[in-house]
């Protein structure tokens, strides 16, 4: 790239969300959002908001990004279906990154990051990232749809480990009570720069920024980001699917 993006990334999979406008990797302007409101009530009011601190106009913005998925099924199509829209308008990129990825990344550099994301019913979205000195985040494995027991039962045989995202912070004293059991060290936020054992990484509403920061690294390796391009990542059927599955396997029998 010969000149220093300015990227207006949104995170929607998540309750209230937050969007950010960064130049490279400095954020110029962050809004978080209500979770008691609708983000398709919210979003566009946060973006304006956004570019009016940042003093610039949407024609200015050079990339465009969004969190993928997974997480909430409506927030992910209002977000994508939005930078979509405007991506296309102006005729920018477009890059879509994991939801857990930017997780892991806030929560820093790390040889082993589980990333936990609330997926309703008290399940969680989970995956095992690594995340270098640099800020690149590598996959160790998929991400899945699982209950608190089997997630634990899936990673409880690593005595080191990092936790983070709102699904660690939810079932924290799981996590904790589980660590006791197996004689692992479990360390919360305050002692988060702690090696030894299972941390558990501070709390991060504003992913947006992460998204940002990741998208730029996308961008750096010089891949090209149609916006038509953008796919939600679910992990798991929606509601609505499960229901029709039921309702089918009903009627026919």
């Amino acid at each position: 790239m010969n000149e220093v993006p300015l990227i207006l990334s949104v995170e929607t999979a998540t309750l209230g969300g937050s969007v950010c406008i960064a130049r490279g990797a400095e954020a110029l302007a962050v809004r978080l959002g209500d979770p008691q409101t609708s983000h398709s009530n919210s979003l566009l009011q946060d973006i304006n908001n956004s570019l009016l601190e940042a003093g610039i106009t949407l024609e200015c913005i050079t990339h465009f990004a969004a969190a993928s998925g997974p997480g909430s099924f409506t927030g992910l199509r209002i977000g994508l279906a939005t930078v979509k829209a405007l991506a296309a308008t102006l005729g920018r990129p477009a890059v879509g990154i994991p939801t857990l990825q930017a997780v892991a990344h806030a929560a820093g550099p790390s040889k082993a990051t589980v990333a936990l994301l609330p997926a309703g019913r008290g399940e969680v979205f989970a995956q095992l990232l690594a995340v270098s000195e640099e800020g690149v985040v590598t996959e160790a494995d998929k991400a899945a749809h699982l209950s608190p027991l089997r997630l634990l039962e899936k990673y409880g045989s690593r005595r080191n480990l990092r936790w983070a995202g709102e699904g660690a912070h939810i079932h924290r004293e799981l996590i904790r009570s589980y660590a006791k059991e197996a004689q692992i060290p479990f360390n919360g936020p305050e002692n988060e720069s702690t090696i030894e054992g299972w941390v558990l990484a501070p709390a991060e509403t504003n992913l947006a920024r992460h998204i940002a920061v990741l998208a730029l690294h996308e961008l750096e390796r010089g891949d090209s980001f149609a916006p038509q391009s953008l796919r939600a990542i679910y992990v798991r059927p929606s509601d609505a699917e499960l229901n029709s599955n039921v309702a089918d396997r009903t009627n026919a029998n």
